[in-house]
């Protein structure tokens, strides 16, 4: 398929949590994967839900109380070394101060923002994993919602978090039609042939933008 300017147009399907770090990691490496392909393709990113804790309190509890239960003090530690580490490499600091909880709203306005184009999503979504990685930002948070919102230019997002049900039925669609046979996220799909997972290099997205280009799967 070719864009507007001629060159080939990669569509790439991306499932992802918005409490994921892996996520982000792997949207900040797509992205400058994208940057470096740019003068050869055109890119269509789309966002899709997936929920890693589904039945994570919507309230919030404090990110370190929830992962030292989870994986026990000593695996929390290393991971929260080892993301670290990871974030400054790619010149951000990772935050684990604030609240993690329930992602519906934050997949409900993710939606919402596709409607209004893909652009628009993608800043959302950076907006969001920013908020919530590196801000100490609760994303379960209605204001913080609304601010990303409004960063990204997004309307009618006051009217959908008034209403708790308002796009609950779409996501489930999205979920059950892209995040349904996957186990793990970040999940990439391209030209719906070519699929990786987890936060890939650069390297490899733009060896996948060539796949996909010719063809190949």
């Amino acid at each position: 398929m070719a864009s507007d300017t001629g060159k080939k147009l990669i569509q790439i399907d991306v499932s992802s949590d918005t409490v994921c770090p892996w996520c982000f990691v792997g949207k900040k490496n797509l992205d400058k994967a994208m940057e470096q392909s740019k003068d050869k393709f055109d890119f269509e990113v789309r966002w899709h839900p997936f929920f890693l804790n589904p039945d994570a309190p919507k309230e919030g509890i404090r990110k370190s109380d929830f992962y030292k239960t989870k994986f026990g003090p000593v695996q929390f530690e290393r991971a929260t070394s080892r993301m670290t580490e990871i974030f400054r490499g790619l010149g951000l600091e990772y935050d684990m101060s604030g609240l993690t909880g329930n992602t519906m709203d934050s997949h409900r306005l993710i939606t919402l923002a596709g409607h209004q184009g893909y652009d628009k999503q993608n800043v959302l979504v950076d907006e969001l994993f920013q908020n919530y990685f590196c801000q100490g930002k609760y994303i379960g948070d209605k204001q913080v919602l609304l601010d990303a919102a409004r960063k990204a230019s997004i309307e009618g997002a006051e009217e959908l978090l008034e209403d708790p049900s308002k796009g609950v039925d779409e996501v489930q669609e999205e979920l059950n039609k892209y995040s349904s046979g996957i186990s793990g996220v970040p999940h990439f799909v391209r030209l719906r042939k070519y699929q990786l997972s987890g936060g890939q290099p650069p390297h490899i997205f733009m060896r996948a933008f060539e796949m996909a280009a010719k063809g190949g799967a």
